[in-house]
């Protein structure tokens, strides 16, 4: 399976630099100068990195292949990739890893399907597409996910009141602040690349 470790976006300046949309939380590892990186679709690549450097908080780069503005510009949208692994840490799980699992409540009841892990400052949230079809930010942490079983295809969730539209008598509008208290409790890690590889986001 391909992981994307980095979308390219737009031309910068007019020396063939461009903003790559990193989605690696180890940038530095996955885009090093003078290696062949594969492309999606693989047509634009290979590409190889010229140089590289951070302007205000983004990654911007220059590629053999593309040495101005306007070869740059035909590679717009190409996204890097990478063979996607898994974690071996504990309580650490790339997003490829729990995309499609199913979401289960302590009974056994099926409530949704992970869709994505994304990141917010507090902590980690899961994006479930609920059965009744609302799409709900569900905080990854373990008071509230407790099970994370991805041999058996699954999580489980211990949500509080207001968090699900699926559980009678509660909304899903919830779901953007149901974990806002629970950030000091964020046991769950999306660890090294776990992250952005991810769900996201690539180590």
């Amino acid at each position: 399976m391909e992981l994307v470790v980095a979308q390219i976006g737009r031309p910068h300046g007019v020396r063939g630099e461009v903003i790559l949309d990193v989605r690696t939380d180890d940038p530095a590892a996955r885009l090093p100068v003078g290696v062949e990186l594969t492309t999606s679709p693989s047509e634009a690549g290979p590409l190889t990195i010229l140089s590289r450097r951070e302007y205000q908080g983004r990654w911007v780069v220059r590629f053999v292949e593309a040495p101005d503005r306007t070869a740059v510009e035909e590679l717009r949208g190409v996204k890097i990739v990478t063979e996607a692994d898994t974690s071996d840490e504990p309580d650490a799980w790339y997003p490829h890893e729990l995309e499609g699992l199913r979401v289960e409540l302590g009974d056994g009841t099926v409530v949704g399907t992970v869709l994505a892990l994304e990141h917010m400052p507090a902590h980690d949230v899961l994006v479930i597409r609920e059965t009744t079809g609302e799409r709900t930010l569900v905080p990854f942490v373990h008071a509230i996910v407790p099970v994370v079983d991805v041999p058996g295809g699954r999580v489980v969730l211990d949500p509080p009141g207001g968090l699900l539209a699926s559980v009678p008598g509660v909304s899903g509008d919830a779901g953007e602040d149901a974990g806002e208290g629970a950030g000091e409790d964020a046991g769950r890690e999306a660890g090294d690349d776990a992250h952005n590889d991810a769900a996201g986001s690539t180590p």
